[in-house]
């Protein structure tokens, strides 16, 4: 499911990008470019949103962007915008936040002879009990 939140985008007298959510807390990230910020506010709105659902919190509804104060917001820049940043976590998150590693153990061969001769899947397996051991069901 796509999520779309109001950021203000604010180029530093300095140079780079300073990018505020301010739905969400004020919530922020910096980017060297223009390009760079986008990318950092879709990775911080996706971080947010995903840390906020695994924690079971409430997160508010989107703003229209044409009630953004982008002046409201930060008073040392030297341009602004408002812009829609938009991501779907469930997506971004397999790629980013839910890669799988691979572990290595060791069982009896008896035992993986009948599992092998039953089809189990072993990661499947070895990551539901993980999750039952661990109390994460």
């Amino acid at each position: 499911m796509l999520s779309v939140y109001p950021a203000c985008f604010y180029k530093e007298k300095e140079g780079g990008y300073s990018v505020i959510f301010p739905d969400l807390n004020h919530l922020s990230t910096y980017g060297e470019t223009l390009e760079n910020a986008l990318e950092m506010a879709v990775d911080c709105l996706a971080g947010y949103l995903y840390s906020a659902k695994q924690e079971g919190e409430n997160v508010p509804a989107p703003s229209e962007m044409s009630r953004i104060d982008v002046d409201k917001e930060y008073d040392e820049y030297e341009s602004a915008f408002v812009n829609m940043v938009a991501v779907d976590v469930d997506e971004y998150a397999k790629k980013h936040f839910e890669k799988s590693v691979k572990k290595t153990l060791t069982i009896p061969s008896w035992l993986n002879e009948a599992a092998v001769a039953n089809n189990v899947n072993f990661s499947q397996v070895l990551q539901s009990a993980l999750k039952e051991q661990l109390h994460l069901n």
